[in-house]
């Protein structure tokens, strides 16, 4: 399996690598993470306005915080004026890479008194005394601003655009310009982020063998082909995200974790979910976690088991605790264990999307998505660019328009592209479930009709959180140790919302923290009593996960030449029809 190089994204001062160099900590940090939350909600402009003025209101009423910072950013700019300041970017901050940021005295000094000004501006709020929710809608708003005039975003005010139009004799003007109208047609007049044309389903990306073996009118089920001699007993059922296509876990040979669990003779199941149409609407949560309960009775059908492991991701990983908790009360033990990655649960703990949660937000997105039918994925993906601008639109802004130059060419960026779009009625299920924290208080959600205690699921539970997860903190994954009635190992990977999903084995420069597991019955420690008990480990999670199912899959069986069963037959090779934008 081979690993991708860490090599800087790109930015104002370096031409964008071929794709097979990109680094997944850089070009990925951020880009996909709030396009795979489970909240499509954002600031609107009612609480944008509400937010500014309480901001302005509390800075009146405590005018220390503007004065000592005013103070503070006259000095610093007054040493940059003389030339002795030793104010710099931070050095994962890609706009001031270019040499003249530092050996040209005017650009230095535009730089320094940027970023004086910068951060003088958002130290302002971290002094106030406001509300965590407040300061943060407050560092939003800011952020906004601060990073829209950044010099950099402007020709004049971009040494690296400058130089590379001097260079081309103005061609690569001619390319921005160019660049720029292809994204007012085609692109909602947002920045293009990737090139995708590279990357062909079923080839490059989703390649993983398999076939479809069942399918209703919102999911296909995928059974992957195995790939040694004998598998496990106990197969593996994969509920992935409801907000994007499935195949992040199939991205491409060598990052696949479908074929990493496959190698390792795991009988894989996925669903695929199909992209809803306004005729949609109704698809809620029970919908979806009746589409799980049905795969998996083909799951048994086609291998035999009585009973088998499930894997849910993010939204999938939300959908899927519900229903482990109506099997609980019905007293069916149908699935042995249960691994959640990257799944938020608890939504008391602060994080970026919880940041735009309230009862007035959550009715108007409701209203909105049950008026068209469907939250639309690419709007999401528009709405969620600006909670990271710097990355997720200005970047792309100097990288196409000011340097004239294409957008790369990454899988999971392009993955993030093929976005797909979410019923009404799912979106307002877990906006609804987020707004109560409904899964952390037994008996409050219902599914499928049953009343669900998450306390009753018994089944041995793997936990995975990642520690620069912005959208699903780690610290809000966590709880599940405590929700869940069996025992939980829990698993803190480094990187991000998706780089700890893309994570392949062997990787040398990832790792992962570990604690001997919580036993049933057990209390957890705090969080943060847990970080410090836990031993840090080289590598991917990937390798220890598999070996924690390892004695939860079964004994190992030869394994069968075909795929399905009699009563369900294989038909479309993988990926199927629905990750191509087929319907039932």
């Amino acid at each position: 399996m081979t690993q991708t190089e860490d090599r800087t994204a790109p930015d104002s001062t370096t031409v964008a690598e071929p794709a097979e160099q990109q680094s997944d900590l850089e070009l990925v940090e951020a880009a996909i993470e709030a396009l795979t939350g489970v909240l499509p909600v954002a600031l609107s402009p009612t609480q944008g306005i509400a937010a500014a003025r309480r901001l302005v209101g509390t800075v009146v009423r405590q005018p220390r915080a503007l004065t000592r910072r005013g103070v503070d950013l006259t000095a610093q700019l007054a040493r940059v004026a003389v030339g002795t300041s030793g104010i710099e970017p931070d050095r994962k901050d890609g706009r001031f890479k270019d040499p003249a940021w530092q050996e040209n005295p005017v650009y230095k000094r535009l730089g320094q008194s940027y970023l004086a000004w910068n951060r003088a501006v958002l130290g302002v709020v971290d002094d106030l005394e406001l509300d965590e929710k407040s300061k943060l809608r407050a560092q939003f708003l800011l952020r906004l601003l601060t990073e829209a005039v950044a010099p950099t975003n402007t020709l004049l005010g971009n040494p690296a655009a400058l130089r590379r139009a001097r260079e081309t004799r103005g061609r690569s003007l001619v390319d921005g310009a160019r660049h720029a109208l292809h994204d007012i047609k085609a692109n909602g007049g947002m920045p293009s982020m990737v090139d995708s044309r590279p990357f062909v389903i079923g080839e490059t990306i989703a390649a993983t063998p398999g076939k479809v073996v069942w399918s209703n009118e919102i999911a296909e089920l995928i059974q992957y082909e195995p790939t040694t001699p004998q598998v496990h007993a106990r197969p593996m059922l994969v509920l992935p995200p409801q907000i994007n296509k499935y195949y992040v876990l199939d991205l491409a040979p060598g990052r696949s974790m479908v074929e990493h669990l496959v190698s390792h003779g795991h009988q894989v199941f996925m669903l695929s979910w199909a992209n809803p149409t306004s005729a949609d609407a109704a698809w809620d949560y029970d919908s979806y976690a009746r589409t799980a309960l049905e795969a998996s009775d083909v799951v048994r059908d086609i291998t035999g088991s009585p009973d088998m492991n499930m894997l849910g991701v993010c939204a999938g990983g939300i959908t899927g605790a519900g229903l482990l908790g109506h099997l609980a009360t019905a007293g069916d033990d149908r699935f042995a264990s249960v691994t959640f990655l990257v799944t938020l649960i608890d939504f008391e703990v602060p994080s970026q999307v919880g940041t735009f949660i309230s009862g007035p937000v959550v009715a108007a997105a409701g209203r909105k998505s049950r008026s068209d039918g469907v939250l639309s994925g690419r709007e999401l993906a528009r709405v969620f660019a600006w909670l990271r601008p710097n990355d997720l639109v200005w970047n792309y802004w100097v990288n196409n328009y000011l340097m004239g130059k294409n957008p790369p060419a990454f899988d999971v960026l392009a993955w993030n592209a093929d976005a797909v779009d979410l019923p009404a009625g799912l979106h307002g299920d877990f906006m609804d479930m987020a707004q109560s924290n409904a899964l952390t208080h037994p008996g409050e959600l219902r599914v499928l009709g049953t009343a669900v205690d998450l306390g009753r699921v018994t089944a041995d539970a793997y936990v995975v959180g990642a520690v620069t997860d912005h959208i699903c903190p780690w610290r809000a994954c966590y709880p599940t140790v405590d929700l869940l009635g069996g025992d939980v190992q829990f698993v803190l990977s480094s990187q991000g919302h998706i780089q700890a999903l893309i994570n392949p084995s062997g990787n040398p420069k990832g790792s992962y923290r570990t604690t001997d597991p919580v036993p049933e019955g057990a209390a957890a420690p705090s969080a943060d009593e847990w970080l410090e008990q836990a031993t840090e480990h080289q590598g991917s999670w990937w390798d220890h996960w598999v070996e924690w199912l390892e004695p939860r899959s079964g004994p190992k069986r030869k394994a069968k030449k075909t795929l399905g069963s009699t009563a369900h037959p294989a038909t479309l090779d993988a990926p199927g029809s629905y990750v191509r934008g087929g319907h039932a």
